[in-house]
C-alpha cells in the first residue's frame, strides 16, 4: 500500500470513530488507538505535503451562500462527439494509444489550486460560464484540500453520487414522488446547494478526468503521465485502459462487463489520445474537441406485453402510475416493472392493457419504457383513489401532467406521512413500522401526531394484536415517553412540509431563534432571503403553514410535547444579530473556517456574499479593490481587517 492509499484508508478510519463516538455515544476504537492513527496520518500529510477531504488535522467547516455567484471559464468546455459504434472507436484510435475511461454521469466540476490550496470550484455550466461551488467542493469526500504542488493546476472532473448512497438518501424519503429519479438528478442538486452543510451529508465524490495546467511539470507528451501525477497530489482518477484500436473491442467489452457491479454511475466512455500533442494538432470543428470521442452503450431492448398499470399513492397526494409487463431479462437482471412517471408520460406513449412495448434499463441500471409498438391507448386513468375510493384529479405543473387524490382524510396520506414522522431523523419513535402504522390508522387510534402520545387508551387493543404482545407495547410507551422531549429541528423535519430536509429544518430553527410562531408566521419572501434557504422552500414553508389543518394539527402536537434547545451559553453570544463575511489570507487564524467558528460560537453568521445585511467584511486588505471590497464599499459595509476584529470582538466587554 503506497503512502496516499494509506491516508485515505487513515482517514476513513478516523472519519468512522468520531463519527461513531461524537454523534452515535458508541466506540469503535480506543483512545489510545486513535491518536495512534491521528499522528500516523499528520506525518504522512507533513511528508506528501497533502490533506485530504474529511482528514481531522483540519477542519473545514460549512458555509451558506445567497447565490452561486457564475464565472467565465479560462478555457471553454466542449461537449465530445459521441458512437455507439465499436467500430466508430476503433476506427478513431487507429494505430494510436488512447486512454478508454469511464464517461461519468453526474455533474462536471474545474479545480483550482494556488499555493497548493483548493482556491476555486466551478460547475461546467454552458461550458462557457459555471457556477462558483468553491465552499460545496471543500467538503467533496474525496478532494484534497490541500496539495504538494505550489504552482497553480487546473483540472477537470466529475461529481458523482455513488448508487449505494444514493439508495440510502431515497430510502429516507417516504413518498415516492419526493424521491430523486437518479444519481445525477441527485448530484447536480447537491453539488449547487446553497448551504454546504446540505451539500456534505449528500457525498459527493470528484473523479479527475483531465489536467488543464500545471505550472512547472513535464508530462513528457503523456495524459497517463498526468493521470498519475494527479494520483500523486491525493485525486481519485477515473478508472481507464491504455489501449490500441486493435484492443478497443475487448476493452469495451471489460467495461460493459463491470457495468453492473459498478457502485458509480456511467453512461458510456471516452477515448482520448494519449500523445497530447498529436491530439492537439487536429484541433477542433465547431462543437467538439478532435482529440477526444465519447462512446454510448448500446442500449439492450427486449419485447414484452404490458399487462396492467399500477397506481401508487403518496402522502403528497401525487399518485404515481407504474407499468407492470411479462418479465423480461435485461442487463443480466429479470425485470417486470418501470415507472412511467406521470400522466403526460402515459398519454405520450399511448398505453394499453396487452399492448406489446420494448424496455431497456437507462444507463443499464433504471427499467424504461422505450417503445410502445401497438398504442392502443385504452389505460383509463382512474377517478378514485385506489387506497381509500375519494375522487382524483389531474393536475398540470410547469406543463406536466400528473393525478391526485384530493380526499384529505386519504389513508395512503396519513400512512406516508406518520411514517416520515415517527423517521429516525424526525420524532425518532421506535417499534411503528410503516405496517403497525397502517393497523393503528386503520382501527382508528390514530388521526392527527398528537394522538400517538395517547396510545395508552388502546393498550388492551394493542397487546392482543397479532405480532405485538406486552414487551413490544412497553417498548412503544417508552419510545414516546423519551420522544416528547425533543428539539425544534425534529418537529419541523417530521411535519413533512415539502422540500424541507434535515438540514433545512436546523437553518430555519437557527434563524428563527427557535421559535415556531415566528416561523409560522414568516412569509415565502421573507423566508427566501434566509442563505440556503430560497424562494422554493420558502413557498412550501408559507403554503403549509397557510393551511388550517396543518395549523391545527401542530397547535396539538406541541401540547403534547417538551421542546429545548441544546445549551448555548448565552453570555459569550457578542455577536448575536451581527453578520460576517471573511476574504482575503489569514495571520491570527488557521484558515476561515476557524475564524468562522469562533464567529458562530459567539452568536453570530458567516456568509459568502457581501449583501446590505452585512454587518461587517473582514479583510486583512482594507484597501484592496476586490470585488468584495468594492461592494462593501458600495453597500456602506464596514471593511475591517482581522486584527480589527480581535480587538472589537474578543474582549470581555463585547461590542
Amino acid at each position: 500500500m503506497n503512502q496516499m492509499e494509506r491516508m485515505k484508508e487513515l482517514t476513513d478510519q478516523l472519519r468512522d470513530a468520531a463519527k461513531a463516538y461524537y454523534q452515535e455515544d458508541r466506540e469503535i476504537m480506543s483512545n489510545l488507538e486513535y491518536d495512534r492513527l491521528y499522528e500516523e496520518l499528520e506525518d504522512l500529510e507533513k511528508k506528501t505535503g497533502v490533506v485530504l477531504s474529511g482528514s481531522p488535522t483540519i477542519s473545514v467547516g460549512y458555509e451558506a451562500a445567497l447565490e452561486l455567484p457564475k464565472e467565465r471559464h479560462e478555457t471553454p468546455m466542449l461537449s465530445l462527439d459521441k458512437t455507439k459504434d465499436v467500430a466508430e472507436l476503433e476506427e478513431f484510435a487507429g494505430d494510436h494509444e488512447v486512454l478508454l475511461s469511464w464517461k461519468l454521469d453526474g455533474l462536471t466540476v474545474v479545480l483550482t489550486y494556488r499555493d497548493g490550496r483548493l482556491e476555486k470550484a466551478v460547475t461546467r455550466g454552458n461550458g462557457e460560464i459555471g457556477e462558483v461551488i468553491t465552499g460545496n467542493a471543500k467538503v467533496f469526500r474525496n478532494v484534497p484540500l490541500q496539495i504538494s504542488h505550489k504552482g497553480e493546476v487546473i483540472l477537470r472532473g466529475e461529481a458523482v453520487i455513488r448508487y449505494s448512497d444514493f439508495e440510502k438518501i431515497n430510502a429516507k424519503i417516504p413518498e415516492e414522488e419526493a424521491r430523486y429519479k437518479n444519481p445525477r438528478n441527485l448530484c447536480s442538486g447537491s453539488v449547487r446547494q446553497l448551504n454546504s452543510e446540505i451539500t456534505a451529508e449528500r457525498n459527493v465524490y470528484f473523479y479527475a478526468f483531465g489536467l488543464v495546467r500545471a505550472d512547472g511539470i513535464d508530462f513528457e507528451n503523456s495524459r497517463e503521465r498526468q493521470f498519475l501525477w494527479l494520483k500523486s497530489q491525493g485525486f481519485d482518477v477515473v478508472a481507464y485502459k491504455k489501449v490500441t484500436g486493435a484492443q478497443v473491442a475487448q476493452a469495451v467489452q471489460e467495461f460493459s462487463e463491470a457495468v453492473a457491479t459498478n457502485d458509480f454511475p456511467s453512461d458510456g466512455l471516452v477515448s482520448i489520445y494519449e500523445d497530447i500533442a498529436y491530439g492537439q494538432s487536429l484541433g477542433r470543428t465547431a462543437k467538439f474537441p478532435r482529440d477526444s470521442y465519447a462512446f454510448k452503450w448500446q442500449d439492450e431492448l427486449r419485447e414484452t406485453s404490458l399487462k396492467e398499470i399500477e397506481w401508487s399513492p403518496s402522502r403528497t397526494g401525487l399518485i404515481n402510475p407504474v407499468a407492470i409487463f411479462e418479465p423480461v431479462e435485461l442487463e443480466g437482471t429479470t425485470v417486470s416493472r418501470a415507472s412511467v412517471h406521470n400522466v403526460s408520460i402515459l398519454k405520450s406513449l399511448q398505453l394499453g392493457i396487452g399492448d406489446r412495448i420494448t424496455v431497456y434499463k437507462a444507463n443499464m441500471i433504471i427499467p424504461q419504457i422505450a417503445e410502445n409498438l401497438t398504442r392502443s391507448g385504452n389505460v383509463e386513468i382512474p377517478g378514485i383513489c385506489p387506497v381509500c375510493g375519494g375522487a382524483t384529479k389531474i393536475r398540470q405543473v410547469n406543463e406536466v401532467e400528473s393525478l391526485y387524490c384530493v380526499n384529505p382524510d386519504c389513508q395512503a396520506k396519513k400512512i406516508k406521512a406518520f411514517t416520515l414522522f415517527v423517521s429516525r431523523d424526525a420524532m425518532n419513535i421506535d417499534g411503528l413500522s410503516e405496517m403497525t402504522l397502517e393497523k393503528f390508522i386503520g382501527f382508528g387510534y390514530v388521526k392527527e401526531y398528537a394522538d400517538l402520545f395517547h396510545l395508552d387508551r388502546y393498550r388492551d387493543e394493542i397487546v392482543s394484536m397479532e405480532g405485538f404482545g406486552e414487551r413490544s407495547y412497553e417498548k412503544l410507551a417508552e419510545s414516546l415517553k423519551k420522544a416528547r422531549h425533543v428539539t425544534l429541528p425534529r418537529v419541523i423535519y417530521s411535519l413533512g412540509i415539502p422540500n424541507i430536509g434535515v438540514a433545512n429544518a436546523k437553518v430555519l430553527s437557527r434563524e428563527y431563534d427557535h421559535d415556531l410562531a415566528r416561523l409560522r408566521a414568516a412569509s415565502a419572501e421573507e423566508l427566501s432571503e434566509i442563505p440556503g434557504v430560497g424562494e422554493v422552500i420558502g413557498a412550501s414553508v408559507e403554503a403549509y403553514f397557510a393551511d388550517p389543518e396543518h395549523n391545527r394539527w401542530v397547535d396539538d402536537l406541541l401540547r403534547e410535547l417538551d421542546l429545548y434547545v441544546e445549551e448555548v451559553d448565552e453570555s459569550g453570544l457578542i455577536l448575536d444579530g451581527k453578520t460576517f463575511v471573511i476574504t482575503g489570507s489569514l495571520k491570527a487564524f488557521a484558515n476561515r473556517n476557524e475564524l468562522k467558528n469562533l464567529i458562530e460560537a459567539k452568536g453570530g453568521k458567516v456568509t459568502g456574499s457581501v449583501t446590505s445585511k452585512t454587518s461587517y467584511l473582514i479583510n486583512n486588505d482594507t484597501m484592496s479593490s476586490s470585488s468584495k471590497n468594492k461592494k462593501a464599499k458600495e453597500l456602506g459595509v464596514e471593511i475591517i481587517s482581522e486584527q480589527d476584529f480581535l480587538n472589537r470582538f474578543t474582549k470581555e466587554e463585547g461590542v
